[in-house]
């Protein structure tokens, strides 16, 4: 008598179906970039407040003032730090916005011997850990007799620097109409004159936004300065940093706040100035 034979099928796999559709992927990542600015600007927010926080500890809220504020204006050390910050910025700025464009042009402009060499030696100190940097130009100007002050600073400065600009002021070039150059020649200017009046112009917004990378780049600067700098040339970051190393500052709080709200006015500055060109 035969028998038959029965077969179970296997257990079937259970799955977990997560919801989708385009209101589910919407409300997820709504919620990751909620996070990712939370994580971001909350410390903000809070040292915003504790700048107008009455205790030295910044723990807990003890009370509302603004005498962080007044010790900060009266204190010299910082200020004078600042001041050195503002010196060495804006040296490098300008001597970063020189080199960086007239390099650019010459690249661009000019076909020489070793070209492609020098272009990929002046982006070295992009790329360069900074510690390597400061150590070889400390070598450097001890070797060469110079103190270190605000002379060795600028000068360290603008070496990492003026790449920044270079590499704005160069894409600019990679659209420009060589047309406009020979028309200036062709109407009796000379090439210095043509690239100064007509050139620089239509470089001028990769300038700009060279100038500003390089002054703050320069302006917050520390490990390179930390080799570079002399006494009495110490900028705000080294200051900022030993007075943090000691213990919590209210006037740092402050200080930050004073920054925060000057970067917040020049972007709000920049977008109408902006929208205002738009609208001409």
């Amino acid at each position: 008598m035969a028998t038959s034979e029965v077969f179970t099928p296997f257990p079937r796999e259970r799955r977990w179906w997560l919801p989708q559709g385009p209101a589910v992927q919407r409300a997820f990542f709504g919620g990751w970039t909620l996070a990712v600015f939370a994580f971001l600007y909350i410390p903000i927010v809070l040292l915003v407040v504790y700048s107008f926080n009455d205790s030295r500890l910044n723990l807990q809220w003890a009370g509302f003032t603004t005498k962080w504020y007044g010790m900060l204006f009266g204190n010299q050390v910082l200020l004078r730090a600042f001041y050195n910050s503002l010196i060495v910025a804006g040296a490098t700025t300008v001597l970063s916005v020189i080199l960086g464009t007239t390099a650019a042009w010459l690249l661009h402009r000019y076909r020489f011997p070793a070209q492609r060499t020098i272009g990929l030696l002046i982006f070295i100190p992009m790329v360069m850990p900074e510690v390597l940097m400061g150590v070889s130009l400390l070598v450097l100007f001890v070797s060469l007799g110079i103190p270190l002050g605000y002379t060795t600073l600028i000068i360290a400065h603008t070496t990492f620097c003026f790449p920044f600009v270079l590499v704005g002021v160069q894409a600019r070039l990679q659209g420009i109409d060589p047309a406009l150059e020979e028309a200036a020649l062709d109407l009796g200017a000379t090439p210095l004159k043509a690239f100064w009046l007509v050139i620089v112009p239509y470089l001028m917004p990769a300038i700009i936004a060279g100038a500003l990378m390089a002054f703050t780049l320069s302006f917050d600067e520390y490990i390179v300065t930390v080799f570079t700098s002399g006494a009495a040339s110490q900028t705000l970051p080294l200051k900022v940093y030993g007075m943090v190393r000691v213990g919590l500052n209210p006037q740092l709080n402050a200080l930050s706040t004073l920054f925060i709200a000057a970067t917040a006015v020049l972007v709000i500055a920049a977008q109408f100035f902006q929208q205002t060109t738009k609208s001409r």
